[in-house]
């Protein structure tokens, strides 16, 4: 059927192949059911064995798509009344760790965002300040009341979610950035007003921005948002040398465990380094072929 109806590639089939071969060697040595005839109880232990082996979720979770696929298709061939893989949990992945931009990217795109065409570019000049200067989600940022900067404050007042408020340090250009942006001829409650209903910009006012931003600064807008400019806040704050009850505090998270994932970033990027520079790399684990 994969190969008929869908297409398969050979790969693919391989790949299917081995995972349907590993479960019914499986219970094949339980000697109480067969590939097609295995019950929820045995799928179940069958998948929990697999963490056992130090597999990863990933390779669980792969395992199980292809019995549940199988046994979906015995259903629907009327070789089966029943899907024994239904009630299965799937293995729980791990988060994906935060899309960072390097800091000359970052460098780059606020220089392009203050360069677009009439008044887009002092909006997004303090809109990408805003966003990698203090960490804000889209939705904070464009919801920033009038009253939340201050001319001298070094300091501005965001309410994140459960309508929590937070103090967040911005930089004086940041500042100057979003100060630049007020009209005394025409006075707003908001910070970033428009005339959208809400009467502050839009969130895919602001996502139009950013990509503008990245097209001109010759980035790949795919890899440019107002949450990887976040992530990269975070990133470039941890690399810096912030612990993580500070870096929680100042993206507003509840859970200290959040911001967690961060230090998987600095890890690979320390690994990295260390493989790189250090010069007894050859000779550690992992290092490349041979040492000194």
């Amino acid at each position: 059927m994969l190969a008929a109806e869908r297409g398969a590639a050979r790969n693919t089939l391989a790949a299917y192949e081995a995972d349907l071969s590993d479960f019914a060697g499986f219970a094949r040595r339980r000697g109480d059911a067969t590939l097609a005839s295995a019950g929820p109880e045995l799928l179940r232990r069958y998948v929990a064995g697999l963490t056992d082996q130090g597999l990863s979720p990933r390779t669980a979770a792969r395992r199980l798509s292809a019995l549940r696929q199988f046994h979906r298709f015995l259903v629907r061939e009327g070789v089966r009344a029943d899907d024994p893989t239904e009630l299965l949990d799937t293995p729980r992945l791990p988060a994906p760790l935060p899309k960072a931009l390097r800091r000359e990217a970052v460098v780059a795109l606020l220089e392009a965002g203050a360069r677009l065409p009439g008044p887009r570019g002092p909006l997004a000049a303090a809109a990408l300040e805003l966003l990698y200067c203090a960490g804000l989600r889209a939705s904070e940022l464009v919801s920033l009341p009038a009253t939340a900067l201050a001319a001298e404050a070094p300091l501005v007042m965001v309410r994140g979610k459960g309508n929590k408020d937070r103090l967040v340090p911005i930089s004086a250009r940041a500042r100057q950035a979003a100060l630049a942006l007020r009209d005394p001829q025409a006075p707003s409650k908001w910070l970033f007003p428009s005339r959208a209903a809400s009467g502050h910009m839009t969130r895919q006012t602001l996502h139009n921005l950013v990509h503008d931003a990245a097209l001109a600064a010759g980035l790949d807008p795919a890899t440019v948002s107002p949450h990887v400019l976040r992530h990269s806040f975070a990133t470039h704050l941890l690399e810096g040398g912030a612990d993580l009850r500070s870096l929680q505090l100042l993206l507003g998270h509840a859970d200290i465990a959040t911001v967690q994932i961060y230090t998987r970033v600095l890890e690979e990027r320390l690994q990295a380094l260390v493989a790189e520079h250090h010069p007894l790399a050859r000779a550690l684990p992992g290092g490349s072929a041979g040492g000194p």
